[in-house]
């Protein structure tokens, strides 16, 4: 169990995020079209996943609008928006804001929260996710990972890039 704030009051998550250098565990997510992906659905690629509570909180919009820029820059990257929002809502969002380079994942019907640890418990959030980045290398190896400590603050955005 991790320890973060929102608005200076601790939150704690289901877990620990997995450690770099390790395998990363294999996911369950939906996407769009309310099909079921997982890590061998992006085989052969560096993934970096941008967990978010919402994508209908202005920080969460925020650092997708941001990776959506970065990534468009990335060599054979592909960038994963993972959020508890329902992935109509996910792909209105994308549509709206004209992303073309994130691919949003719903934990809709997943256990993902709980596989990478991020699932925020005892708190009025319960069931969402911490803010939190994994970047997984093409071999399915961690290689990076951030913990936002203030649920409401952005990830550091260098560090992610650095790491790829």
């Amino acid at each position: 169990m991790a320890t973060i704030s929102f608005q200076g009051k601790p939150l704690h998550t289901s877990g620990e995020l997995p450690v770099v250098g390790s395998k990363a565990p294999d996911f369950s997510l939906v996407n769009s079209k309310l099909v079921d992906v997982n890590l061998a659905s992006f085989e052969g690629k560096r993934k970096v996943l941008n967990i978010v509570p919402s994508l209908d909180t202005p920080t969460c919009a925020t650092s997708t609008r941001i990776f959506n820029e970065k990534a468009a820059h990335l060599y054979n990257t592909v960038v994963l928006v993972v959020s508890a929002d329902l992935p109509f809502a996910q792909c209105r969002f994308c549509e709206v804001e004209g992303l073309k380079h994130v691919i949003a994942l719903s934990t809709f019907r997943s256990d993902f929260s709980d596989i990478y640890g991020v699932r925020l418990v005892n708190t009025i959030l319960a069931g969402l996710t911490a803010r939190a980045i994994v970047v997984i290398d093409e071999h399915d190896v961690i290689i990076y990972t951030q913990l936002v400590s203030e649920l409401a603050n952005e990830p550091d955005y260098e560090s992610v890039l650095a790491a790829l």
